[in-house]
Formats: structure tokens, sequence, C-alpha cells
């Protein structure tokens, strides 16, 4: 058997690269379909080579983490992007995504972009002292910062569409030398849809070449788990009156009291509150 890991996925032909740099067109085993497991690009598998640069996907190795949508496994970092100025940030948007990705077990880092139109040093700040790597850039300038963190790591973009991924994703892959409008053609998507998810070797690290996508499936939040997702919220937890503290308006919560005394964000509350109600509602619904 071979160790290599899942570099694209199309039509039920893996390209497997393996620990000796050759790439390889897998078949899955029928039994992973018996077990209704599919392997995903990303994955790190163990292969039979049977020559001609074909062969057999033998056993998928266990996945530190997976997106259900876009299909992926084991990112290390996932940059979501959020514009200053067309469109306005939605931080509500933005802390869900956090949260998510957080407790995905996938490093979030955050980006501000078009902050030629409007500042973003306020955010950045505000994010970094939540514990996030943050960044500010209007796009059209230095973005090696950003691209000095992709270093051995497999890292995904995300954001809404309009906010820069396309124009960013030039600048750090120029390979790809594309007007911003066609990259997803090029790779194969209409927008907002990912058919199948490649990684391109960028700057000593991999990419996803994800460029479409805004909202991810994966990990599903429940009101239980949420606090565990506003990383300058947990210190504090443990703090309130009552164990079963839900953290919204309750007597004795100690986050709350930081919030209203400015230790922890207005609007980082706000976006927890509003996401808890959802979480509340949706699972006395399911009940």
């Amino acid at each position: 058997m071979i160790n290599g890991r899942i570099h694209n996925s199309i039509g039920g032909n893996f390209a497997v690269r393996t620990e000796q740099g050759s790439l390889v067109t897998c078949r899955a085993r029928g039994l992973f379909r018996k077990q209704g497991v599919t392997p995903l690009t990303g994955d790190w598998v163990k292969i039979e080579n049977l020559g001609n640069n074909e062969g057999y996907i033998l056993d998928i190795l266990p996945r530190k983490n997976e997106l259900r949508r876009p299909p992926i496994a084991n990112l290390d970092q996932l940059f979501l992007l959020c514009s200053m100025k067309k469109p306005r940030p939605n931080l509500q948007l933005l802390d869900t995504l956090i949260a998510t990705a957080d407790l995905t077990g996938i490093e979030p880092v955050v980006v501000f972009t078009k902050c030629d139109l409007e500042s973003g040093d306020a955010l950045r700040e505000l994010y970094g002292k939540c514990g996030y790597q943050s960044f500010a850039t209007d796009l059209g300038h230095d973005v090696s910062p950003i691209v000095g963190m992709l270093k051995e790591k497999t890292s995904a973009f995300c954001g809404n569409s309009g906010v820069g991924k396309s124009t960013l994703l030039n600048k750090i892959m120029p390979d790809l030398a594309l007007p911003t409008a066609e990259i997803s053609e090029k790779l194969g998507r209409g927008r907002h849809t990912t058919r199948h998810v490649e990684l391109y070797a960028v700057a000593g690290g991999w990419v996803a070449d994800t460029p479409g996508f805004s909202f991810f499936d994966a990990l599903e939040l429940t009101k239980e788990n949420l606090v565990d997702g506003f990383r300058e919220f947990v210190p504090y937890a443990g703090q309130c009156r009552f164990d079963d503290c839900a953290h919204v308006k309750d007597r004795g919560c100690a986050i709350l009291a930081a919030a209203q005394a400015g230790e922890i964000a207005k609007s980082r509350h706000e976006s927890y509150v509003a996401l808890y109600e959802q979480l509340k509602d949706k699972h006395d619904w399911d009940k």
C-alpha cells in the first residue's frame, strides 16, 4: 500500500498525490459505498497502485475535520473575507462563520477588504482582541502577510459575492492569470456552487479552489456548544451564577456583565444572542 492525499475528485475518479510525488488516478472500493463513506478532497488515504498511474483507494485515514459543502477534509485554516463597503459588513454572518469554523477544528482568519473605501482598522483590532488573526487590506497592495500564512497549511477562502475573494486569490495565485469574473467558470462551477474541489500548491502550502462559497456546511451549531465558538466569552462562562446560564439575559451572567462593561464587544454579544435564539427555536421545532 502507498500513502497519499486526494487532490481532486471528478465523476468518481480521485487524483491522489502519493508521498513520492506521483499523481495516481484512483477509484474507491465498493466497501466505502456500503459503509456510506465518501472520499473527500483533502483526505489522507492508503492506495493500491495498479500501474499506469491507476489504482484503488483502500483506506481513508482519520480526518481532523470535514466540510460537507464544499466537500473537503483536513483544512487547517479558513480565510473569512468581509468587505467594508459594497457590500457593508455583515457581522452576524461573520460571527456565525467564525464560530462554525472554530467548533469544527478549523482556524478562522478574518480578512477585511475594500479598506480603501472605508477603514477596517477598528474591526481588525476588535477581532484581534477576540483571539482571531485578522487583516485589513484594499486588495490592491501588499498581501504578503496573508501569503505568508499559507506555508505548510491547507487553506480555503470564504465570503459573500463581491467581497473580493477572486481578486485576492488572483494576487495569491497569479498563475491563474484570469479576469476575476472568469475564475468560477474556469474552475468548472457556476456562481455559489461547488461541483468539485481541487487543491493547488501555493506559497509552500495548499489552497482549495473554492472562491465561490459564502457559507459552508460543517459541524452543526447547538445552543449548548455555541459559547465555545466565541473565544473571548470562554473565560467568563465559568463565572456565571448558574451552571445552565444561556448568556442571553440571565441573572448573574458574567458574559452579559462583561458585555455591558465593554469588556466584550456589543456586536459580538448581539451576534451570540441572535444565533442562540435561532438555535433554540430550531431545537424546540425539532422536538
